[in-house]
């Protein structure tokens, strides 16, 4: 309940007009019937009254104004203990309320019979004006009460701001700064103690993760962020409050959530031949740099291997590394994957916008996979990317510095596919840089031996099996077999012969038909000439038979035959095969 004394000059200045109007005594009470004001034989303040103010319990219980023509008789007076000392002619009291709640009552009297009938005579008058008189307390208190609402409000809102993981500024009328927590400092690189600095708010004119892109600038300091402006109206102090995220954050948070990427170092790559250890070498020998590297090797041998053991040897094994797969994804979305766009930037796209993959992996590593597939016109793009060292995303203006290490891969023959006008002679220079060659997994004998026995390790503990023994001469046909899918064909060779293992023991039982008999996957008469399709057709039918036909089996397909996933629903479709 409101404490009335929180407002006593108020109630004091309003008591001292009604005495001077009336020309009578006036006292107020609070809700406890204490008086906090008075004039004349109610000057003494702070004295509980309520052994001989029967009538103002009557008016806070009822919430009626209370007025006594006959004092002492009134049966509202039988219970005062003061009521054969009692003088007054004539008493009015009037409940002050708030939000329908009594907290307080005021109060006239008089003891002479002159001012007795002066207001007998005009009680109407009089009863409107103590009316009057008890709404503009209760107006004071209300007032006073959401004052002090607001300013406890304000600093609760403060203490949430500075106590808050995102950035929050809260700016006056002036444009100056008047709250700044520690989390927008932080991301603003200030240090110093912000007091009542100008600031500077510009929208770049992007939206992206559904929030608009600012530069901020306090003094010296400037950077972008993402977030919103919130105006705060009929305020006479503060005018805005800026929530946002930084771009570094946001960037962690989206690649903590998409990346997949199974990372090894040089000291985990399986294998003991001449070109394994070579390679080694060379991936610590160039760690370091920043020069592109282009990984070249059959599908399947290990590209990506050998691209996250750069990025774990490298100086930037800190920051983000961040693949993309240029087949996997439709030629469409490719650009936008790459490069990101913003709100409303073409029909279609998310109205949130997106940040593509070099802005995601700046000041890391990028990892284009299956550059071979990259379209032309994205060639393009990608080079000038490159050669700038900057991105500007789809249907923006606001250029983005980029700090970043490319590493490609493929499987084709892109000097080819130069002679053939399918990739760009330019980008191809810029992108070689550094060449790595994988050597095919059929032309390292011994890391056959050494990947067979890692993998047969990892499926048997991961099936709860043991393995006690493998036959020689299936080991010869293992090693016998040229391995076109390479690792990967390897690994899931290796996790059929697990399945199919009975009593720990690996014979030519547990390998599968291709291997363990290769003659009965070729043709019936080696000398009749099939054409190019039918040839095509019969080894998608092989790798869907060996992968199957899921979703997750056709892509290892595509994998395996060096197409994209596209291409590979094309060339089905061709065949009425789905």
């Amino acid at each position: 309940m409101y404490n009335l004394a929180n407002i006593v000059d108020t109630v004091q200045k309003y008591a001292e007009i009604t005495y001077e109007i009336a020309k009578v005594d006036v006292e107020v009470v609070d809700a406890n019937l204490i008086r906090i004001a008075g004039t004349g034989i109610f000057s003494e303040i702070n004295i509980d009254v309520s052994e001989n103010s029967h009538v103002y319990k009557h008016a806070i219980e009822t919430g009626k104004r209370q007025v006594l023509l006959e004092p002492r008789i009134d049966e509202r007076c039988i219970a005062c203990k003061m009521k054969e000392q009692c003088k007054e002619l004539l008493e009015i009291s009037m409940p002050i309320k708030m939000n329908d709640e009594i907290i307080g009552v005021i109060g006239m009297a008089c003891s002479n019979e002159i001012s007795r009938d002066m207001i007998l005579n005009n009680l109407d008058s009089y009863l409107e004006f103590l009316a009057q008189i008890a709404d503009f307390i209760s107006t004071k208190a209300l007032e006073d009460e959401e004052t002090k609402s607001k300013a406890a409000m304000m600093d609760m809102l403060e203490m949430i701001i500075r106590n808050m993981d995102e950035g929050a500024i809260v700016v006056n009328n002036e444009g100056k700064v008047s709250i700044i927590n520690s989390s927008a400092k932080s991301q603003l690189g200030i240090t110093r103690i912000i007091d009542n600095e100008k600031i500077y708010i510009k929208p770049t004119g992007d939206t992206v993760n559904n929030s608009k892109e600012y530069r901020v600038k306090i003094g010296k300091n400037s950077s972008i962020v993402i977030g919103d402006i919130l105006d705060i109206a009929e305020n006479p102090e503060y005018k805005q409050v800026l929530l946002f995220r930084d771009l570094k954050k946001i960037h962690s948070n989206i690649y903590q959530m998409t990346s997949t990427i199974n990372a090894v170092d040089t000291d985990n790559i399986i294998g003991s031949s001449r070109h394994t250890i070579q390679l080694k070498k060379r991936i610590k020998k160039i760690a370091n740099f920043t020069s592109t590297v282009l990984i070249t090797g059959e599908s399947g041998s290990g590209k990506e291997v050998v691209a996250t053991a750069i990025w774990k040897n490298s100086d930037r094994r800190d920051k983000r590394f961040v693949a993309i797969n240029c087949a996997a994804i439709p030629e469409p979305l490719l650009e936008s994957e790459l490069f990101g766009y913003v709100k409303g930037a073409f029909t279609g796209a998310d109205p949130n916008g997106k940040i593509g993959k070099f802005e995601l992996a700046n000041h890391g590593i990028i990892f284009l996979d299956e550059i071979g597939d990259m379209p032309l016109y994205l060639q393009s793009k990608l080079l000038r990317v490159i050669q700038d060292k900057r991105v500007t995303r789809i249907g923006s203006n606001q250029v983005i510095p980029l700090d970043i290490r490319i590493i490609a891969a493929t499987n084709k023959d892109l000097k080819k596919m130069i002679r053939e006008n399918k990739f760009r002679e330019d980008l191809y220079y810029r992108l070689n840089v550094i060449p790595i060659e994988i050597v095919p997994l059929r032309e390292r004998k011994e890391d056959i031996v050494d990947l067979f026995y890692y993998f047969v390790n990892y499926y048997a503990k991961l099936f709860g099996k043991n393995v006690v023994k493998i036959k020689e001469e299936t080991m010869e046909k293992l090693l016998d077999y040229p391995w076109y899918g390479n690792v990967r064909e390897l690994e899931n060779t290796v996790e059929f012969i697990v399945n199919m293992m009975e009593n720990g023991i690996v014979n030519d039982n547990t390998l599968p038909l291709n291997i363990s008999n290769p003659t009965s996957t070729q043709y019936d008469n080696d000398q009749e000439i099939k054409t190019l399709k039918e040839i095509e057709l019969k080894e998608i039918k092989k790798a869907l038979a060996y992968y199957g036909t899921t979703t997750k089996g056709k892509s290892k397909a595509a994998k395996a035959l060096g197409i994209g996933v596209a291409t590979l629903y094309r060339k089905l479709k061709e065949a009425e095969l789905m």
